[in-house]
């Protein structure tokens, strides 16, 4: 069936509905939602059978809908109507909440319903609306389109209108949610509360408050069991977190934004928390203590730990939790420092990468670099920091690493995945091995050593050129991983968990171990990592020093999130015929 994408951007749900309608050998092209005059313009090229909306923030225009049917992916329950439709579940702290696929019609989300998935909301405390998202959310979603596209296909089914009478239907139309429905009071408040205000409004739009006399949104907040203080406090810092106390506890506080001055003042961007305050309020920072803590270390109560380390049965898995898995250099260097300790741990045969359960990771940490003083001379320190860790993986004679995948990969996340001696993920994983979206960054991470010896040269062109996200299937099925799972987050890890203990008491545990030390001498005499990285490093020197802008264009528009003007051609294949001819 041919069908079109009609969606703001290409986001993790609609990346996830690709892979999987192109597995069942849909025809599938992509156009942003930019106007009408453009969408109409995307339906006569493409002509498709059926569009489906992922995820827009304005109305399909009827032009549209009354002439190709329109499935519009709502995550609400049934009935639920409205914007801001997952904030309102998690303030209200829903039980349960869902996923509706409905047709397009006159007025915003009141269209007949195709299909309807359930899932139990986890405590609004423990999770972020952008975890919710990405997790619960996204499953529902595939499973309700999938239904929907199965039935429209098959003819003959009828769509069952809303109606309100119904007992069943509990959901209703709803307003907007607005940051005076969610401000904090740090007087009254308790920890509960704190986070979940925080939590359902993180990715976007934060939760506006003020610190050090400066108007902050709030993002990536963590529970705080141990420390205390005058509530609304900052009573700690942590690597890239603050720690502020509650009228029973604290929370630690990952990410800010500050708010424009005004609507004409430039964009501002999204940092963390440490990075922003100690940029614009550092006088008034200064006398705030750094609580640090071991990762090795084990911790039995609530707080904010991004790296940390667990021992089990002569396996040791390394979690790192970077927030949308984004690395700076400093969090690079802790890491290489993290999995080098971890080498030298007592009776570990086996170290597990885990990242952590939203991204395993997802590369150098742009908005980081766009903030610096020097982009490019940030850039360098990064990518530097990050082969440094690959490098660290690589040469590791020790032990075996497996790289656990239980959350999506992008960029050089993929490539330093590739590392490890063996590379599992979760069926539902979506990857996206390529730089080349980023304005044509060349990528290191050592790819041009790691990725030929996995798929072989007939994919090295097809994986880094393409700029289109693979499904784990398929980069089991082309070698660029070793096996992918269809198991849930819990039995992913305890199927790892299970493997990683058989490689590490396997009876040829030595001799497999030998051979892969005797393989690395022998690829390092054909050609030395060194090479391969000073190659790539060149590349990457006249993307970042260069007299070609494209990757400093390409990084701003990205982390500012500037509205698409036009939809990329390999995501908009109908235009991409046009164009040829």
């Amino acid at each position: 069936m041919k069908i079109l994408f009609l969606t703001h951007s290409f986001n993790s749900l609609a990346q996830r509905l690709y892979v999987e309608l192109t597995r069942l050998r849909h025809a599938v092209s992509i156009e942003f939602d930019i106007n009408d005059i453009v969408s109409e313009q995307a339906v006569a090229l493409f002509q498709p059978e059926l569009i489906v909306a992922p995820f827009l923030k304005r109305a399909i225009p009827e032009s549209i809908w009354r002439n190709v049917p329109c499935l519009i992916v709502h995550p609400g329950i049934v009935g639920d109507r409205g914007p801001s439709a997952l904030d309102w579940a998690m303030m209200q702290e829903q039980a349960e909440w869902g996923v509706t696929v409905l047709q397009a019609n006159g007025e915003m989300d009141a269209g007949d319903i195709w299909a309807f998935e359930s899932f139990r909301m986890p405590p609004v405390h423990l999770i972020k609306k952008s975890s919710l998202y990405r997790d619960q959310v996204v499953e529902a979603a595939i499973r309700a389109v999938l239904t929907a596209i199965e039935r429209y296909a098959a003819g003959g089914y009828r769509p069952e209108p809303q109606d309100y009478t119904r007992p069943e239907v509990r959901g209703r139309k709803h307003t907007p949610i607005y940051q005076s429905d969610r401000a904090i009071d740090w007087q009254q408040d308790n920890t509960h509360t704190v986070l979940k205000k925080i939590n359902a409004a993180d990715g976007f739009p934060g939760v506006l408050d003020k610190i050090l006399d400066v108007d902050w949104y709030v993002y990536d907040a963590h529970s705080e069991a141990r420390l205390t203080g005058a509530p609304g406090k900052i009573i700690a810092k942590r690597h890239n977190a603050i720690c502020r106390a509650t009228i029973d506890g604290a929370v630690w506080i990952g990410h800010l934004k500050r708010k424009p001055d005004s609507p004409t003042a430039p964009f501002t961007l999204k940092l963390a928390a440490t990075t922003a305050l100690e940029s614009y309020c550092a006088d008034r920072f200064d006398g705030v203590p750094e609580v640090d803590y071991d990762p090795f270390v084990p911790v039995r109560y609530d707080t904010y730990r991004d790296i940390w380390f667990v021992q089990k049965n002569d396996v040791g898995y390394l979690h790192f939790a970077f927030y949308n898995g984004a690395m700076d250099a400093g969090q690079c260097q802790r890491l290489q420092q993290a999995y080098l300790k971890a080498t030298q741990q007592k009776n570990i045969k086996v170290i597990v990468l885990m990242g952590g359960a939203d991204f395993w990771s997802n590369g150098i940490h742009l908005n980081h670099i766009e903030f610096a003083g020097s982009p490019a001379d940030e850039s360098w320190h990064s990518i530097n920091a990050m082969n440094d860790l690959a490098l660290a993986i690589i040469t590791n004679e020790r032990q075996f690493t497996i790289a656990a995948l239980q959350a999506n990969a992008g960029a050089g996340g993929v490539f330093l995945s590739l590392a490890a001696d063996f590379v599992f993920a979760r069926k539902s994983v979506v990857l996206n091995p390529h730089y080349k979206s980023m304005g044509n960054l060349y990528g290191s991470e050592y790819w041009t050593y790691l990725l030929p010896k996995r798929v072989g040269t007939d994919y090295v062109e097809s994986l880094t050129q393409n700029r289109l996200p693979i499904g784990a299937s398929e980069a089991c099925e082309m070698g660029l991983i070793d096996d992918c799972i269809a198991l849930d987050r819990q039995g992913f890890i305890r199927e790892i968990e299970q493997r990683a203990e058989q490689l590490a008491h396997a009876a040829d545990y030595t001799a497999r171990l030998q051979r892969k030390v005797q393989q690395r001498c022998q690829d390092e005499r054909l050609k030395p990592l060194q090479q391969y990285r000073d190659e790539e490093l060149q590349q990457m020197q006249l993307n970042f020093y260069g007299f070609d802008p494209s990757y400093h264009v390409a990084r701003y528009h990205f982390v500012y999130k500037i509205p698409h003007a036009w939809t990329p051609l390999y995501l908009a294949g109908h235009r991409r015929i046009k164009h040829c001819l």
